[in-house]
């Protein structure tokens, strides 16, 4: 292999980052922002804000399949096609199926965006806090290992990150879902109202506006990032004009460009970290590039990886030496290992009679919330862990007993809204497993030279218990409320598609059961760290990426500040 340095001193930068997504983003803010030089790494191309959105603004008439995609695309991207939000307005920020291949041992559905800015991009925008319960239910009811840190250590991070990004919701004072750092939340329409106010007052639960990354009245410090307010047209995952919601791309990765502190150098495959030993740590990072395949060596201090779950325990399975044979930090053997997801199985959905003189206005991009209310203080179910319940209240275009799309009386009903419905779906907590793992195939190789990723990931009886409850306490909930015709349904899909992966690269205080230490370093090489959902030492229940963001801002600060003193 021959590798070009071009000059080890024109390729060494105080810090470098695997990774521009959500959590790359903020790696590369923080430290720029401490006065590091970074190298940012993105296997993918290039993406600038507005410049690199083509379909931000095109009516649907303006789509060749009017939004769909045509057959010859969804053949030869049978898996890529499932994922939420991938059609023909969105297809450019997921990768081709063809792009990188990996090995099923079981079923898994492996979502990825390969540019700057990763699925940052297409993310879904959900910014609940984790409650103090979800740090500690897997210790309490002894299903997982105990988490270094809790509730009290990261809510200051929880803070700063949601002021710098924008989330917008209302102070409900709930124990399991915290509130934060909110810009005004979207109102509740009359069906979301009527829910509310029932399953307040039958079930004693809690139904909210979501917490959302929009700008729903941007601050001034958003206007400094030049971004602009959400103007509710819903069309995020294309790449909002406006900025009207967090991507890296918007946010983070031109605020550290301000520093003059940033390089960002895309069509970069990480092949592996490099580990001296003499020095005991890593020196630096071996990439090869994605459209010449020639291999380079970049030099740093500190390394942060960030190149989402997967991809961060195939780069550090694959970075191997004398003193690290089984992958860099591995001594225990169990990176790779307790790789989990969300169980998103579940949905259901009904119509309500009535509120035939209401609407509402916009599209609004973000959707109600039932926070957890299993297992909180003490178990009441068969299963462990809990669920999140996503939920929202709409008014269709047309009644549904409307018969097909053509001719006069269509034409006419057009001009007359269609009944109201509502919708529900879980985000399940799941167990961590040895058992659901990754790990490199010994005889199968990529394009740039490196193995192939093996996934073995699977559900359990805990995932299926907990579908069934919420099938049933969904149903009772919507029937409480006046629906008509709940429709459960129970997708079977495969792990994976949640675009929730999480897990291989474990925090912990003890380096015989876990990878990472409390700030996110690797236990066996010190100036390495992972803050993207390979780190995650259990999933609880919210969805996790301002988690990410919240661990990477402070492992970032404390990275900096340890190199300063000359402890990296």
């Amino acid at each position: 292999m021959h590798i070009n340095t071009g000059g080890k001193d024109s390729h060494t930068y105080d810090a470098i980052v695997i990774g521009s997504g959500i959590s790359g983003g903020w790696a590369a803010k923080e430290l720029c922002e401490q006065g590091l030089r970074t190298l940012v790494l993105e296997r993918g191309r290039n993406v600038e804000h507005i410049k690199d959105y083509p379909t931000y603004n095109l009516d649907p008439w303006q789509f060749p399949h009017r939004g769909r995609m045509p057959k010859e695309a969804l053949d030869k991207n049978p898996l890529i096609s499932k994922a939420a939000g991938y059609a023909e307005d969105t297809a450019h920020f997921f990768i081709q199926d063809s792009d990188h291949p990996y090995i099923q041992e079981k079923p898994f559905d492996w979502i990825r965006g390969y540019q700057v800015g990763g699925k940052s991009l297409t993310w879904g925008r959900s910014c609940q806090r984790w409650s103090d319960w979800d740090f500690t239910a897997p210790v309490r009811y002894g299903y997982g290992i105990e988490w270094p840190i809790g509730y009290n250590d990261i809510a200051p991070w929880y803070s700063y990150a949601e002021r710098f990004i924008g989330v917008c919701g209302t102070a409900e004072n709930i124990e399991s879902m915290p509130d934060g750092e909110f810009l005004p939340g979207y109102e509740l329409n009359c069906i979301e109202q009527q829910l509310r106010r029932t399953i307040s007052n039958k079930f004693k639960r809690h139904y909210i506006t979501g917490r959302w990354a929009q700008l729903t009245e941007p601050t001034a410090l958003h206007v400094q990032q030049g971004r602009g307010q959400c103007q509710n047209r819903n069309l995020c995952m294309r790449g909002c004009p406006f900025g009207g919601y967090f991507s890296s791309v918007t946010c983070t990765l031109p605020w550290a460009q301000k520093t003059n502190n940033l390089t960002i150098r895309p069509h970069s495959v990480v092949h592996s970290i490099i580990y001296d030993e003499q020095l005991q740590k890593a020196t630096g990072v071996r990439v090869v590039d994605a459209q010449t395949k020639a291999v380079t060596e970049y030099f740093a201090r500190i390394i942060f990886v960030n190149a989402s779950a997967l991809n961060s325990n195939l780069i550090l399975l694959n970075s191997t030496s004398n003193r690290f044979p089984n992958g860099l930090g591995n001594d225990n053997g169990l990176m790779g290992k307790y790789i989990c997801f969300h169980n998103y199985r579940g949905s259901m959905g009904a119509t309500f009679e009535g509120y035939k003189n209401q609407y509402f206005y916009g599209k609004k991009p973000a959707e109600c919330v039932i926070p957890n209310f299993r297992n909180l203080k003490e178990r009441d179910a068969d299963f462990v862990g809990g669920y999140v319940i996503f939920s929202g209240g709409y008014r269709s275009r047309l009644d549904y007993d409307m018969p097909d799309g053509i001719g006069a009386a269509y034409k006419d009903a057009l001009s007359e809204p269609g009944p109201w419905g509502a919708y529900m779906y879980m985000q399940g907590e799941t167990i961590p497993k040895a058992s659901n793992h990754v790990r490199l195939s010994n005889e199968h190789k990529d394009a740039y030279d490196m193995p192939l990723l093996i996934t073995s990931v699977g559900y359990d009886e805990n995932d299926d218990k907990m579908v069934q409850d919420f099938l049933r306490e969904g149903k009772a909930m919507m029937e409480a409320a006046g629906a008509v015709e709940v429709h459960t349904h129970d997708s079977q899909q495969s792990p994976g598609l949640d675009i929730h992966e999480m897990g291989g690269v474990r925090m912990g205080k003890d380096p015989n059961t876990s990878l990472l230490n409390a700030f996110n370093q690797l236990h066996q090489c010190k100036n390495v760290f992972v803050t993207d959902g390979a780190c995650m030492t259990s999933t609880g229940n919210q969805s996790p990426s301002i988690l990410y963001m919240a661990l990477t801002a402070r492992a970032a600060q404390y990275a900096a500040a340890e190199m300063k003193k000359g402890k990296l």
